[in-house]
């Protein structure tokens, strides 16, 4: 196996890039399903496919900056020891460097401080990847430890949107987005923590599924992410690709505190007719805060289609505590950084302040170390004010749609602090000035500034809602700008149904932005 780098995928090789278009068939007009169908059928070869998604990484990587790890070697090792049979035998797929641990590879969370470090194991999920007979030849980047709704860490640098490269693909599973997005693989993994699968998916024109809660597993490692906030699946060009994969990995193991039985039966759903729904929407911001032309006309766009096919479909006020809403959420957020950063100290043998972590992250950290534990147990018992709105709000409708976005992807660097801010962090954090920040109330400020741009995407995270973003349109700067449904505790059938019906309605595979 190679010594993974980045450089690996620096220059493009021109020769191999020739090859996506002088195959037999045309590679990034098949989701993972219809890959999987050509090998099965002896049309190509696991190893085609291989060599078809490294050519094209190699072609499109150096201008989007999708993967920071890659595994090529271990792609080719993994096809010469026999792929399982499995549904998505042979198809090349890319790992998120984030919660999802591949024995003897390379996992960074993002993070300086921890590249290089090998995992000694699979996770649950990356086992029921492999036994699907996927192929992993590379790692896709993400911010630091997962904590941004844009991929810019310092590691790395930042990932770009393939449909304007000056433009985020969204966070955290931005690096993912864009690999797809790009054309070099029709499917990869995701995590979701405040909205990482469904932000990326609507920056990048493609469809992203958030499980229920206990839907996916999460051991060996941890028994549960962000207190049940975060949890993991794909992020897929086509609708049958993520029912197919949650068929896949759905289902406890031996670290799940609340598993949802799964019935295995997602892809099989889509066969089955969709009945009317009554759908509520609302393009009000959870947190009161200001939301863009364009994501209140992504939203009027998607009513407009669901009218045309049968459902009702209404305004509605979802009457939240926006201010509950948005500290409960970064309670849990500053006491997880908090957390991971001591947990880092202690494997690397070394203190907090020492660690080679982003400025903002040590501070972030410091923040979660102030919140008492009775401040967290209230935080988090406000949860369940949030689910039981939600419970009322199913009562009447089947679904909530919203914006997935507060507004069209932003610019590379818009989340950056301003100038003076970031010199501000580092003064604070080389001199252990951090009760200063605490009063001055500045890097909570930034958080909910932050949360402007994606307030929509949280509530599902707390309530442990399943939830989806579905690519419905484009903004004047042809730039996507998805839409969110959310469905009641356990109902990913209905939002698959769903979602398919919109996929034939107005398709969106065919849309491949031009690098």
């Amino acid at each position: 196996m190679e010594t993974p780098s980045a450089d690996t995928v620096s220059n493009p090789a021109t020769e191999q890039a020739e090859a996506v278009h002088t195959a037999p068939f045309d590679y990034r007009q098949h989701d993972a399903m219809g890959l999987a169908d050509l090998v099965r059928r002896g049309e190509t070869s696991a190893s085609e496919l291989l060599d078809l998604a490294i050519a094209r990484a190699e072609a499109v990587n150096p201008k989007i900056n999708a993967i920071i790890t890659p595994l090529y070697d271990y792609g080719r090792a993994q096809i010469n020891a026999g792929l399982p049979d499995g549904p998505f035998s042979g198809v090349p797929f890319l790992l998120k460097d984030l919660l999802c641990a591949v024995e003897g590879t390379p996992l960074s969370n993002g993070s300086n401080a921890l590249k290089g470090r090998i995992s000694p194991r699979d996770s649950e999920l990356a086992s029921r990847f492999r036994r699907s007979g996927l192929v992993f030849f590379g790692k896709t980047n993400t911010p630091e430890l997962g904590l941004m709704g844009v991929t810019e860490p310092k590691a790395f640098g930042p990932a770009r949107n393939p449909w304007n490269l000056n433009h985020t693909p969204g966070g955290s599973s931005g690096g993912s987005a864009a690999a797809i997005a790009a054309g070099i693989v029709p499917m990869a993994s995701g995590g979701d923590g405040g909205g990482s699968i469904r932000i990326p998916a609507a920056c990048c024109g493609l469809f992203g599924l958030k499980p229920s809660r206990g839907r996916v597993p999460t051991g060996p490692y941890a028994q549960e992410f962000w207190d049940g906030a975060a949890t993991e699946h794909v992020l897929t060009r086509s609708v049958r690709d993520s029912a197919a994969m949650l068929d896949v990995i759905a289902g406890p193991d031996g670290s799940s505190p609340y598993p949802l039985r799964s019935r295995n039966n997602y892809l099989e759903c889509l066969n089955q007719p969709l009945r009317k729904l009554r759908i509520g929407y609302t393009s009000t911001s959870f947190i009161g805060r200001p939301v863009s032309a364009e994501a209140v006309a992504a939203v009027e766009h998607s009513v407009k289609l669901l009218e045309q096919l049968g459902h009702e479909v209404e305004p509605v006020d979802i009457r939240l505590d926006g201010e509950a809403l948005a500290d409960s959420y970064l309670t849990m957020y500053f006491g997880h950084v908090a957390a991971d950063l001591e947990f880092m100290a202690q494997q690397l043998g070394s203190r907090i302040s020492n660690l080679d972590v982003e400025d903002a992250t040590k501070v972030l950290g410091f923040l979660g170390k102030t919140i008492s534990a009775g401040d967290f147990v209230q935080a988090k018992r406000r949860w369940n004010d949030f689910a039981q709105t939600m419970h009322l709000f199913h009562q009447r409708y089947d679904l909530l749609l919203t914006p997935t976005l507060g507004s069209e992807p932003v610019p590379i660097g818009s989340f950056e602090p301003p100038a003076w801010e970031a010199v501000a962090m580092k003064v604070i954090n080389a001199f252990g000035l951090h009760k200063l920040l605490l009063k001055s109330g500045m890097v909570k400020q930034m958080a909910l500034d932050n949360l402007e741009k994606l307030p929509f995407t949280q509530l599902a995270n707390l309530t442990g809602l399943p939830a989806m973003s579905v690519p419905l349109y484009w903004t004047a700067n042809n730039l996507p700008l998805g839409s969110q449904f959310i469905a009641p505790m356990g109902d990913e059938n209905t939002l698959l149904q769903l979602a398919q019906q919109l996929e034939q309605a107005q398709p969106w595979m065919q849309r491949i932005p031009d690098l």
